[in-house]
């Protein structure tokens, strides 16, 4: 797009009410201030001429906020032309000022969520991967910006603290409203850590679409015939750790033994008891793994039959800002907005967790 370069004066600029960046780190502001009185704006904002004289601001909101507190009355900007007789639209002012925002300073992740709603609406129902396209992100990383969208507010805000990290909110999002409820209470007791939380979540998703399609069969309705082959099954299983357990012995003898002494004892077969081991560690890292998705199933059982259960409130920051929403939404939710397909994704990230 042709531009040119010019000095405006600070009030001659107009501040962008779709700014797709609302919050600006208090401490990172005044360092940049301070960089401007000590070096002066290494980097020009960048804007367009409106109706009615002046200029609006398309990208560079944070530089202006500093330059205003440095006492400055002029700025270096970039001004964008129209190409033509066209004019320079809303939305595409909007779109320059999310890949500026996404390049440069760090946007929280349902600020981001939110552009990238706009900018599909902008674009007449843009698909994530055309919206990723637009603003040089990767499809995976549009797609899960904007599940979060399907968030309770109150998760929402603890994502934007920084409180729950985005792969595990990614994984709450595709739950139903009353179990993000469920898996937000259990967390706040503080004695989840947000790998298991990614775990429960999935699990809880893995449940309920068992659950729709009747094949989760609780054990009270099993036929005899079923009741006996399940407790077969939790035999055998138990035996196995149990025999398990017992082998730790003799590992643990394998791990005391002298290094020089082991050799000699081998006789030779050192290499071949190698590999037999690192197969053994294989197994081992499956099988605890396997486990640990078990754990994450029960865990998962018991937030889902307890969906109301009161919990202490340690995110007291999330909780405030919740209480800001609801007061200006008068109590309701938006409405949830599910990603595309986000269920092979979601199988590779809980696989890769």
């Amino acid at each position: 797009m042709p531009h040119k370069y010019a000095s405006l004066k600070m009030r001659q600029i107009r501040r962008n009410p779709n700014q797709p960046r609302e919050t600006f780190n208090e401490d990172a502001l005044q360092e940049l201030t301070d960089s401007i009185k000590e070096h002066g704006l290494l980097q020009p904002i960048v804007v367009r001429k409106v109706e009615g004289g002046g200029y609006e601001l398309v990208a560079g909101e944070r530089r202006v906020r500093a330059n205003e507190l440095a006492g400055n009355i002029t700025i270096e900007a970039k001004i964008l032309l129209p190409e033509g007789d066209a004019e320079i639209s809303d939305a595409e002012s909007f779109k320059k000022a999310m890949a500026e925002n996404l390049n440069r300073e760090n946007m929280l992740p349902l600020e981001e969520a939110r552009g990238f709603k706009k900018v599909q609406a902008d674009e007449g129902g843009a698909t994530p991967a055309e919206v990723a396209k637009i603003l040089s992100k990767s499809v995976p990383y549009v797609t899960q910006r904007l599940a979060l969208l399907a968030l309770r507010p109150e998760i929402q805000a603890a994502v934007d603290l920084g409180h729950i990290g985005t792969q595990a909110a990614v994984q709450i999002a595709a739950l139903s409203k009353d179990n993000q409820k469920a898996v937000f209470e259990d967390w706040k007791k503080g004695d989840k850590s947000d790998n298991q939380l990614v775990h429960i979540a999935y699990a809880m998703r893995k449940q309920e679409k068992a659950a729709k399609q009747d094949s989760m069969v609780d054990v009270k309705e099993m036929s005899p015939e079923e009741k006996a082959q399940h407790a077969r099954a939790q035999a055998k299983a138990r035996n196995d750790l149990d025999e398990i357990e017992r082998m730790c012995e003799l590992l643990d003898g394998i791990g005391k033994a002298d290094p020089m002494e082991l050799a000699r004892t081998l006789e030779g077969q050192v290499g071949k008891r190698l590999e037999q081991m690192e197969r053994v560690a294989a197994f081992v890292q499956k099988a605890r793994f396997q486990l640990r998705q078990a754990k994450a199933h029960a865990d998962a059982s018991e937030i889902m039959v307890n969906p109301n259960a009161a919990a202490p409130d340690l995110v007291a920051e999330a909780d405030a800002v919740l209480a800001q929403l609801e007061a200006k939404a008068d109590g309701a939710e938006p409405e949830m907005q599910a990603p595309a397909d986000a269920d092979a994704e979601t199988e590779r990230v809980a696989l890769a967790v």
